[in-house]
């Protein structure tokens, strides 16, 4: 039997593929629910995810696994429309003309970060087409040098800096070159004339989940269930035990996957983990009408939080029984903030005024309900060196033959996170212990 720690994608989707090459397998997940960050709430209509996700057309691991289960068709590409706020106005940035019409940015500046985000080192007599398809050159690059040699420092100062900020704190400086060229690579994909194509799955990704749960088999899925240890005897894997709400139990394994955060595998096995990673506090309000028309609304101003991500500019509110869904996220470096310490109740009101301060013609009266979702571990901090602190798939040789690693500090969450590389992680593992088999 093969235990798989964790009920997230990483590990529902190791789960599945392995049970595909006749494993016995079974996961256990500490929660009471599985899914991980992509868990969902109720709605009027469909179920939407606590924590925003969309696709990229880069994600393909995720697409092939939907088709695979049969739910392909539910698979849809939209325009994400994009815009930024600053000084009190709110700028679309999708559209040539939109991009022209930007004015804290000069015609040259827009000119150097077009040739950046198409791949063309513009400094020197001669471009470069495709100069930058190496990450790992640009590993111990911090991003602001970068930016500011190969762009302008207009660019950095008044356009890269607040979502540095937004997204990375207090850690902005030491984030690498190799993450922003990453990030331009991994969401790449724009219809030239409307702006950038993001999927999203019909009815939310809770269909995934439940069709990998249906695949799986409910009885092969204990939740509520942590792992205490993991033993191992002459250098192999051999057993785990677990504490369920029956009390606890000895599982025999012929290996274990690991597919939840590094603290966990340093917990059950000693093997540490020098990747950083931050929190997130994620908002979801329910409003009675259309409150911007853009998707994923960046802040250049100060502000309460770090984004406005309406979901239903994306995805019709039609889905949800006319409800206008939208969320509101801060990440969390340091465990210290206010903003952590804060009730729900308190969040909900101090966003509140937020919005209130953004958009005028925001009334709070129109609100139908507030949700606050919190994670003190949602994504890696995406420092210089990075790359050479991920944990490999395979770590039979540190810790024991048998054990293997899917969590998010795994390769194929660099140079972003995703929701696919949760699933091109739980794949690694499950194919290294195909072949482990086979030797």
């Amino acid at each position: 039997m093969i235990g798989i720690i964790g009920g997230g994608l990483a590990g529902l989707s190791a789960a599945y593929y392995l049970q595909q090459k006749g494993y016995q397998v079974r996961v256990f997940e500490g929660a009471e629910e599985v899914g991980g960050l992509a868990a969902s709430y109720e709605t009027k209509g469909d179920s939407i995810e606590k924590f925003y996700h969309h696709l990229s057309k880069s994600e393909e691991t995720i697409v092939e696994l939907a088709e695979e289960l049969g739910i392909g068709s539910k698979v849809e590409w939209k325009i994400g429309k994009n815009a930024y706020y600053v000084d009190g106005e709110i700028f679309p940035l999708d559209t040539p003309w939109e991009i022209l019409r930007y004015p804290h940015l000069t015609l040259y500046d827009k000119m150097r970060l077009t040739l950046l985000t198409l791949g063309i080192d513009a400094r020197g007599i001669f471009p470069k087409i495709g100069a930058y398809e190496d990450l790992e050159d640009f590993e111990h690059i911090p991003v602001e040098d970068f930016v500011r040699e190969h762009t302008t420092n207009n660019i950095f100062d008044k356009f890269i800096t607040p979502l540095l900020e937004a997204k990375f704190g207090k850690y902005k400086h030491r984030v690498s070159a190799a993450w922003l060229l990453g990030r331009i690579k991994f969401r790449g994909q724009r219809n030239l004339l409307k702006g950038e194509i993001l999927g999203y799955i019909n009815g939310g990704f809770v269909e995934l989940i439940d069709t990998l749960i249906e695949e799986i088999g409910q009885e092969n899925i204990i939740t509520g269930a942590f792992v205490e240890q993991i033993i191992v005897k002459n250098g192999k894997v051999e057993s785990m035990v677990i504490d369920t709400k029956k009390g606890k139990i000895i599982e025999e394994v012929d290996a274990v996957i690991v597919a939840t955060m590094p603290s966990v595998l340093e917990n059950l096995t000693g093997y540490e983990c020098p990747i950083q990673f931050q929190g997130a506090v994620c908002a979801l309000m329910s409003y009675s009408e259309q409150i911007t028309e853009t998707y994923w609304l960046n802040i250049s101003d100060e502000s309460r939080f770090g984004a406005i991500i309406e979901h239903t500019n994306f995805i019709h509110p039609r889905r949800y029984g006319g409800e206008h869904l939208v969320y509101m996220v801060s990440y969390i470096q340091d465990f210290e903030e206010s903003i952590w310490k804060m009730t729900d109740e308190e969040i909900e009101e101090y966003w509140i005024e937020g919005v209130e301060e953004l958009i005028s013609s925001f009334d709070r009266k129109k609100i139908n309900w507030f949700k606050v979702s919190r994670n003190p571990l949602t994504a890696p901090i995406y420092e210089m060196g990075y790359i050479d602190k991920i944990i490999p798939y395979d770590i039979s040789k540190e810790v024991g033959e048998g054990i293997y690693y899917a969590g998010m500090a795994s390769k194929a969450q660099y140079p972003e996170r995703s929701l696919n590389g949760a699933i091109e992680a739980g794949r690694a593992c499950a194919d290294l212990i195909i072949e482990r088999k086979r030797d």
